[in-house]
């Protein structure tokens, strides 16, 4: 009984061995393709297989083969780019790029430019695309055309870049300066162009109260012209007038005074007050 309790033993322990063996080696057959993710089969003897795989667990050959997987996800790259203007200005400008691979072009890819693909390719045509673009437009276009300059880049990346097997799914300028020179001759301009506008602010002004000058002036010889005629016309007539006029002003001035007082003729009072 004991000897074939321990022959029992034996062979589960054997089988057990083989299904270890056995699973270790369908688990190292095995590899996992995440979301978002693609797969190329290196194989030792015929190369990169075209067959690109998918999402999910897939079997390969231990040692003959070896997976490599990519990501597919569209990924941000800033690229940063200093050229020159057409009026001869440093320009400094930064293109953010949205990427991904295509998929069919993965093998291609992998055996062309490697695992690091987007480090050989996206540095180097977005230098030669931005370059021959802000190559045409002078410093203040780039400022004013901003959209267009952005369009003309984005179209011709695109192509470049489709030669390449990559997708640009977005491309922005997302920052754009120019050399210290420029911004000073731009402060000098602005400085420039505030005097011309206080100077012409104080030319308009002068006019204006040489102006109102003439004008008031006309206004006293035409009243001058008025008085003379009107004297000739009606002699010491209109200066009584003018005198009833002004005395009419001058108690009802007074008659709004609270510090003068009005006594009655003819009358005693307590203080001789002179006549």
């Amino acid at each position: 009984m004991a000897q074939q309790l321990a022959n029992l033993f034996t062979r589960v322990g054997q089988i057990g061995f083989g299904v270890a063996v056995v699973g270790g080696v369908v688990n190292s057959a095995l590899y996992n393709v995440d979301a978002g993710h693609r797969a190329v089969i290196f194989d030792r003897f015929a190369g990169v297989k075209d067959t690109v795989t998918g999402e999910g667990t897939h079997f390969f050959i231990p040692w003959v083969q070896r997976p490599i997987v990519f990501d597919a996800r569209t990924r941000p790259r800033n690229v940063p780019v200093i050229t020159g203007s057409k009026d001869l200005q440093t320009v400094n400008i930064t293109l953010r790029v949205l990427f991904h691979p295509m998929s069919d072009e993965l093998p291609k890819i992998f055996t062309t430019l490697g695992i690091d693909y987007e480090d050989r390719v996206l540095p180097s045509i977005t230098n030669e695309v931005l370059k021959a673009v802000v190559a045409r437009y002078d410093a203040g276009e780039l400022i004013t055309q901003r959209e267009k300059v952005s369009r003309n880049v984005s179209e011709q990346l695109t192509e470049r870049s489709a030669q390449f097997g990559l997708v640009l799914d977005d491309i922005s300028i997302t920052h754009l300066t120019f050399g210290k020179e420029f911004t000073q001759a731009v402060e000098l301009k602005q400085v420039a162009q505030q005097e011309a506008e206080r100077a012409k602010f104080l030319v308009e002004k002068a006019e204006q109260e040489k102006k109102a000058a003439v004008i008031s002036a006309d206004g006293d010889a035409s009243a001058a012209t008025l008085l003379a005629k009107s004297f000739g016309e009606a002699g010491e007539g209109l200066v009584e007038l003018r005198r009833i006029e002004a005395a009419e002003d001058i108690a009802y001035r007074l008659a709004k005074n609270r510090n003068v007082a009005y006594l009655p003729s003819n009358q005693n009072t307590l203080l001789s007050l002179p006549q």
